[in-house]
């Protein structure tokens, strides 16, 4: 039986910015199925869902001191997981259309090849973009268009206003179609 079993997890996550590794240990293994399931769930691998669930508790314990919960932990545990799965979705992705990219160079170009490569350089273009965004802005414009969360319910995943969902929304959509204008001219 565990010295912390009667703590909830904003008890325990007191202790832990308190430096209390017993703590942190507890508040790992209470989530790490859960986190592990639900990783594995949109990751579909092993190895991936175990660096995503690394990365998170890492991320946690560097950043302790800095976190102020508005909510809940569950609540903040599950928004940080939700970020490291997309962006771990993102980098496969792009890893993958890389390859396709190197692969493709000695292909005879006809129409349809030449619109494919187009295609794939729009998304890299697009990814880039993205990745050029304020981590937070980033974040907010994924869980929409990535996830399909309503501005709602990205509010209460992040804990902060839905017109300021709307914002980052507007801000990264600005962003990105002025950087895929240049782009179409660049084509035309």
């Amino acid at each position: 039986m565990s010295l912390f079993n009667n703590y909830t997890d904003e008890a325990l996550f007191e202790r832990v910015q308190a430096d209390d590794q017993g703590a942190f240990t507890e508040l790992y293994n209470r989530y790490w199925k859960r986190l592990i399931s639900r990783a594995m769930t949109q990751l579909k691998y092993p190895q991936d869902a175990e660096d995503v669930l690394h990365d998170v508790f890492v991320s946690i314990w560097n950043r302790r001191k800095r976190i102020i919960l508005k909510y809940s932990f569950h609540t903040y545990i599950a928004a940080i997981l939700k970020y490291e799965i997309i962006d771990k979705l993102a980098d496969r992705k792009k890893k993958y259309t890389d390859s396709i990219g190197e692969g493709s160079q000695s292909i005879f170009l006809d129409d349809s090849t030449r619109q494919q490569l187009e295609y794939h350089e729009l998304q890299e273009r697009l990814e880039a973009s993205i990745q050029q965004l304020p981590e937070k802005c980033r974040l907010v414009f994924r869980l929409s268009r990535e996830q399909g969360l309503k501005s709602k319910e990205i509010a209460e995943v992040l804990n902060i206003s839905p017109k300021t969902v709307q914002n980052h929304i507007n801000h990264a959509l600005g962003t990105l179609r002025s950087a895929l204008n240049n782009f179409i001219s660049f084509l035309l």
